[in-house]
């Protein structure tokens, strides 16, 4: 089932959001070469418990970590390490806390130091794939409608989208109905009402699509080695179009 927000709880998912926005925003200003992202979840964690919030992901599934940390060719739920980043290195950081009962969702994709052509093309394309998918979300439209919408985006630059991975519905549960594709035909799937809330968040390699889980049971990484980026927004639909809820205000 698909729920449809009251005000009065879209209230708290966007004070909620907003502080995974705020906190996103810093940990952001910290990737540079040298920087761990050991460093960097441990510097989320203490921000998200000094809101009164908690992180949303530590303890998910037995997942260890307030972050998912995810370099170059890891595509998502990388665990945060002690391994330096370097200058060219990529790393997605995917953060979400709980806070008054519900959720808020958010992920970027940072360049560390200088990267390459190839890195930067990378991440403008996935971030404005992002972009694409929120266009389409309003009143009337269809939940493959955003998918499409990210795909056209994603291969028109000859990257691909990762099939494995998707959106999801957000609210008192980091993750609900309905099921965000990144991918599809469009004009399928549960028609989008004023009051649903759902993480956006395109997954996209610059190889082959094909991912794989690594031995630690929660890193995937592409199966090509090539470079992966990730980025996310939570929104809610609104009468006329929908609102992006993972902004500082």
């Amino acid at each position: 089932m698909i729920v449809s927000r009251s005000q009065a709880e879209l209230e708290k998912m966007r004070r909620v959001n907003c502080l995974v926005a705020e906190i996103l925003s810093d940990l952001r200003s910290m990737v540079e070469p040298g920087v761990t992202t050991e460093d960097i979840d441990q510097v989320a964690e203490e921000k998200v418990v000094a809101a009164g919030a908690m992180p949303a992901f530590k303890g998910y599934h037995g997942y260890p970590a307030t972050i998912c940390a995810s370099v170059n060719e890891q595509v998502v739920h990388g665990i945060p390490s002690s391994r330096p980043l370097v200058d060219g290195d990529i790393v997605a950081i995917d953060m979400g806390a709980k806070l008054d009962g519900f959720f808020g969702d958010s992920a970027v994709t940072v360049p560390v130091g200088n990267i390459s052509q190839e890195a930067s093309t990378l991440l403008q394309v996935t971030e404005e794939a992002l972009s694409r998918g929120i266009e389409v979300v309003k009143p009337g439209a269809r939940v493959s409608d955003i998918g499409a919408a990210v795909q056209e985006r994603v291969e028109l630059n000859g990257f691909s989208v990762v099939r494995e991975f998707v959106g999801h519905g957000i609210g008192t549960a980091l993750h609900e109905e309905p099921q965000i594709a990144n991918y599809g035909p469009p004009g399928r799937g549960p028609e989008l009402t004023e009051g649903m809330v759902f993480a956006i968040e395109p997954m996209v390699n610059f190889g082959k699509p094909a991912v794989k889980v690594l031995s630690d049971g929660w890193t995937a990484v592409t199966r090509d080695g090539s470079l992966s980026a990730h980025f996310e927004h939570t929104v809610t639909v609104t009468t006329l179009g929908c609102e992006i809820l993972t902004v500082s205000t």
